[in-house]
């Protein structure tokens, strides 16, 4: 499968789970379109070692038949929204360095889900 980073997230879930795609394969090329399109700064905070964990996991998931909503599908999370360890800043140098303790809601759930997340997306402040 070529320019796997311009599947529709429908197309990659299937394509996930017909193992057609490994999702650190799917990983791996969003992680390069990120880098490729990094003059844009759509991503405030890139997290790919956490993002290959995430992948590499969700793969043997699937493989166990264990296939949650979100299962092996990348993500950019929202920099307003806290994610454990990985710089939250809402798109504001008040925040800047701050490193949540806790992840919020929305991310835990997406987590829960299976995604990868690929890291921080950028933001107006507040």
């Amino acid at each position: 499968m070529s320019e796997l980073n311009k599947l529709g997230l429908a197309a990659a879930r299937n394509a996930l789970r017909a193992g057609d795609v490994k999702s650190i394969e799917l990983t791996d090329a969003c992680l390069d379109a990120i880098e490729d399109a990094s003059a844009l700064n759509a991503f405030v905070h890139n997290t790919p070692d956490i993002a290959r964990s995430q992948a590499i996991a969700a793969d043997v998931r699937i493989a166990m038949g264990d296939t949650p909503a979100m299962c092996g599908l990348p993500i950019g999370i929202k920099d307003l929204f806290c994610t454990k360890g990985v710089p939250s800043q809402a798109g504001s140098r008040i925040l800047e360095g701050f490193l949540p303790e806790y992840e919020s809601t929305i991310s835990q759930k997406l987590l829960d889900a299976g995604a990868v997340m690929l890291g921080k997306l950028n933001m107006d402040e507040f």
